[in-house]
């Protein structure tokens, strides 16, 4: 069972990851602000944005939290762009 809850974590993540990714291509918002909105370091999220550093689940829940997002809206999410 543990294995299975680090893969979903894991998967997790990497959705909530690639969403960060988007809005901030798409303009709406920018890294700054959102290290600044969610209290983690601009370096880090950096870093987590380009694959280099990991979220821990209290950094995700921050940023869930902040965009108005929960874990079934971020899987919604990309259900739909998978159609």
């Amino acid at each position: 069972m543990h294995a299975t809850t680090a893969t979903n974590f894991g998967m997790l993540q990497s959705l909530l990851v690639r969403h960060l990714r988007q809005r901030i291509h798409g303009g709406e918002i920018t890294e700054r602000s959102l290290a600044r909105l969610t209290g983690i370091s601009q370096p880090h999220l950096h870093n987590v944005l380009k694959g280099k550093r990991l979220l821990s689940i209290e950094m995700a829940d921050r940023i869930l939290s902040h965009l108005h997002l929960d874990i079934r809206s971020l899987l919604e999410l990309e259900e739909d762009t998978e159609a």
